[in-house]
């Protein structure tokens, strides 16, 4: 494996002084509230279904359309950019992504708000990867791990705040400001991006890709639809089964009209012929896996076990998120001097101590233990997921970003998707149907321990540190618990373990990427800056 900076000097982006970070903070405030709200609405979802009256299942379609639209448009980005121009894209995408949100704001109905939801998920998967291109297309090769560091704080401290201002709007009782506040912020962005974004692509003879298209959303829309559903409704279900098979024909039909039939592809997927591309976007799917694939499960011990509110859950997790924040632009910094490699080992393998830790925590564990473990994660975070990001597009020439950038999120969507769904089912089937079921019947006949006000800490029940309430349980109840709590931990360390081997895989194969200690070259040429219009 050559371990140069692949990017050849002449191939390079413009801007200069002060534009190319004009461009950058457009970027950021435009693509912060689309991550932000990938998690702020999680927060509201029990909300939302006492709201309309309306079962789990319907509900679901809010958050399973949402990343099923996202998957959907992403492949579709790279040529909207190329054919009208990636400023005009952007900016539409942020738009959208804002009138949805003014639409689920006001939607008098779950239905209505589920469409309005799917607009939002158009606008959202279309913005993400066409703002990483504007970015490169922005900064000369020397900077780019600088930018990609500083646009990741974005893409760390969003999904952390999301708990945070959902939980709170929630408790307040104005769920529905969860949608309003993107409005104000996506038109500011509209507004910042006209005046400072510079205009990039645009070419009249790009071609189309119908077949790529409709085989894309078919392919992509029913593998992330199966997976949704696939920890409540059963890997073996029929339905699970119809959709992951429909899903996988359709991409692998998708894939052969890319390579053999399309004269422009929608996704090059020529580019895996790069082997630098080819590890790097591995390396990428593998640390979604080991870090985004369990970050659910934290909030879920949180709540469930240690009594937390969705507020105090959150603020729990800050210390991963601010981790994250201070050194994923560090990273990016050392990622323009020594390369990939060095972070990705360091990262992966702090992240594979990390998780091991996490796997051995219990329903007694120190909270401030905890957030010391998230901390170490966060900067876990920050060394590895833009490293890998900015390495698959640096062997990509400039015109081919915007698609490179698709193909990159596209499949990683697909990919933390599965994830979540396969961590979801070991920890749900580690739960006996039998205690499940009388724990919840055990819970309806107890409605003071909700009611009460007090912090009810279910795993604290039949030890010394049980809260008062816990006093009206019986024996039986307390031993119900007991049993509950004994497997839901049992569940999070078999999650927990299974992600420590995709941290040392992953960790394997970011000693596979260019960098220190190899020869890493710093490139520092650039081209004419584009100007805005």
């Amino acid at each position: 494996m050559s371990s140069q900076n692949p990017r050849p000097a002449d191939a390079v982006g413009a801007s200069a002084g002060a534009n190319k970070w004009k461009v950058l903070f457009s970027v950021i405030f435009g693509v912060f509230m689309v991550i932000l709200d990938a998690t702020v609405v999680n927060v509201a979802f029990a909300t939302i279904q006492k709201e309309f009256a309306v079962s789990t299942n319907a509900s679901q379609w809010v958050l399973s359309l949402y990343v099923m639209m996202l998957g959907i448009a992403t492949p579709l980005a790279g040529f909207l950019g190329d054919r009208f121009g990636q400023k005009r894209i952007f900016l539409s995408a942020i738009a959208l992504f804002a009138a949805g949100s003014l639409l689920c704001g006001l939607s008098p109905s779950l239905w209505t708000l589920i469409a309005a939801r799917a607009v939002q998920g158009i606008g959202g998967g279309i913005a993400a990867p066409i703002g990483t291109s504007l970015l490169f297309a922005a900064f000369p090769p020397n900077e780019r791990g600088k930018a990609m560091g500083v646009f990741g704080i974005a893409m760390v401290v969003a999904p952390a705040l999301g708990p945070i201002l959902g939980g709170w709007l929630v408790d307040v009782g104005h769920w529905r400001w969860i949608f309003f506040v993107n409005v104000p912020i996506g038109l500011l962005g509209v507004i910042l991006g006209s005046m400072w974004l510079p205009k990039v692509g645009g070419d009249s003879q790009s071609k189309f890709d119908p077949l790529g298209l409709l085989f894309s959303t078919v392919g992509f829309g029913s593998v992330l639809y199966a997976a949704s559903v696939a920890a409540d409704k059963g890997w073996g279900s029929t339905e699970v089964l119809a959709f992951f098979g429909l899903g996988a024909l359709a991409l692998l039909i998708f894939a052969l009209i890319e390579l053999k039939v399309a004269k422009e592809p929608l996704l090059d997927l020529t580019l895996f012929k790069n082997p630098i591309f080819l590890v790097s976007a591995l390396t990428g799917y593998v640390s979604v896996l080991a870090l985004f694939g369990a970050e659910f499960l934290m909030p879920l011990y949180l709540q469930l076990l240690r009594g937390r509110t969705a507020l105090e859950a959150g603020v729990l997790l800050l210390p991963m998120a601010l981790s994250a924040a201070v050194f994923t632009p560090l990273a990016g910094q050392l990622y323009d001097r020594l390369g990939a490699r060095s972070l990705a080992v360091t990262g992966f393998g702090l992240l594979a101590i990390n998780t091991w830790q996490l796997s051995q925590i219990s329903t007694t564990t120190s909270l401030h233990f905890i957030q010391f473990l998230l901390a170490l994660r966060g900067m876990a975070l920050g060394l590895t997921v833009q490293t890998t990001m900015i390495t698959s597009l640096s062997v990509v020439p400039l015109q081919k970003t915007a698609r490179a950038s698709s193909l990159v999120n596209a499949t990683r969507q697909v990919v933390q998707s599965l994830g979540v769904a396969l961590l979801a089912t070991i920890l749900s089937t580690s739960i006996s149907a039998t205690t499940n079921a009388q724990l919840r019947a055990f819970q309806s006949r107890m409605p003071a321990a909700q009611s009460s006000g007090q912090r009810f800490e279910l795993c604290a029940v039949g030890t010394p540190d049980a809260p008062p309430i816990a006093k009206m349980i019986p024996p039986q109840g307390v031993q119900l618990i007991q049993t509950f709590c004994g497997e839901y931990i049992n569940g999070l360390e078999h999650d927990y373990k299974l992600t420590f081997g995709f941290s040392l895989l992953a960790m394997a194969l970011g000693a596979m990427m260019p960098g220190w200690p190899g020869k890493w070259t710093r490139r520092s040429s650039r081209g004419p800056m584009p100007t805005a219009h």
